[in-house]
């Protein structure tokens, strides 16, 4: 009588308790390749349950693995347990197998990086080259990025907002090219969780991920240094995973903060880096001579409560004023660093 009881009545009344908590999606609709739905990049299925990129981009991969899974004898998988697969399946980072290579800057400035000096089709072709470079280099598979400044500060500390439609002209031709795209707040005068939530809504694309540079987050911009608290670190990577559960945005995103002096990031060793959907990069931001590079890189490499690291590399345009690094550190110098970082940006 007891377990006729449990099965009836306990079991499916938890289980509605657990669906409506989670609000389940499907994933057996095909999604357009617009992408204005994030539903485009679920994978878990029966037969493969790792996050795939950049097939899953792709409306064709999905309906041939729908039909695969209809197909299967015995029993057909309902709504709810194809949901539950979705948000509970085990995603993977796009780091286990594969290295970032990035060029960085602003689509309307050539003096902020390399980013703003070409056309998005010659970007992409230079990226093919050095990613070829970087690959021969370390053996891994490599992904080309582009790095966006999102959030440019001004003297007085406001921000001033890319675009809509210039990032998103960006966003959908790198969709098309296979391209990441990672955003960049430069926070100013305003706190880490004002500058991260305005960058949310671009997550609904499959390849944005988020940047934050502590560097700008001041009201002297380029007077002083600014910068984060290992508190508030903490804080934008809950509201960002918090984000991405409410909005069913499948897989893992990475979240980059920036730092090349010991004051940007404030009680460092507290930081938290054991998220289980954003995936916190610590990069090793400064230009200058290898020597002073390595350096930089090693005191943040001390850091080891942030294991994933980054790289950002200096080019010489000629500015009058800017900074550069001198001489350029090749691909095998880079991933020659303890520990090897696995995103490089070159501004």
């Amino acid at each position: 009588m007891l377990f006729s009881f449990l099965v009836k009545k306990i079991i499916p009344a938890l289980f509605l308790v657990f669906t409506l908590n989670f609000g389940y999606a499907s994933e057996s609709t095909a999604i357009p390749l617009s992408m204005e739905t994030n539903a485009a990049a679920v994978s878990g299925s029966v037969i493969d349950q790792k996050l795939l990129f950049p097939q899953a981009l792709f409306t064709e991969f999905l309906t041939s693995r729908d039909l695969a899974e209809a197909g299967q004898p015995y029993w057909a998988a309902t709504e709810g347990e194809l949901g539950a697969r979705t948000f509970m399946s085990p995603w993977e980072s796009i780091l286990l197998n594969s290295d970032i290579v990035a060029f960085y800057g602003h689509p309307r400035s050539r003096n902020m990086g390399i980013l703003g000096r070409y056309s998005k089709e010659e970007l992409n072709g230079k990226l093919d080259s050095l990613a070829a470079e970087y690959q021969a280099a370390g053996g891994r598979s490599v992904v080309k990025a582009f790095y966006i400044i999102f959030g440019t500060v001004w003297p007085d500390g406001n921000i001033g907002i890319l675009s809509e439609s210039i990032l998103k002209e960006y966003i959908e031709f790198a969709l098309e090219n296979n391209i990441l795209v990672f955003i960049d707040h430069q926070i100013g005068r305003f706190t880490p969780a004002e500058g991260l939530t305005r960058m949310l809504p671009w997550l609904k694309y499959p390849n944005v991920h988020l940047a934050l540079d502590p560097e700008w987050r001041t009201n002297k911009p380029n007077e002083e240094i600014g910068s984060v608290s290992a508190e508030e670190i903490n804080q934008v990577q809950r509201i960002m995973e918090n984000y991405m559960m409410e909005n069913r945005i499948p897989g893992e995103r990475l979240l980059v903060i920036h730092q090349f002096n010991y004051v940007m990031i404030r009680n460092r060793e507290k930081v938290q880096a054991d998220f289980s959907r954003v995936r916190l990069v610590h990069c090793a931001d400064g230009f200058g001579p290898p020597a002073v590079k390595r350096s930089s890189y090693a005191f943040n490499a001390r850091a080891t409560n942030i294991p994933v690291k980054g790289f950002k590399l200096f080019y010489n345009f000629g500015i009058p004023g800017a900074g550069y690094d001198s001489p350029i550190m090749s691909p095998k110098e880079v991933f020659e660093l303890n520990p090897r970082p696995y995103i490089v940006m070159y501004q």
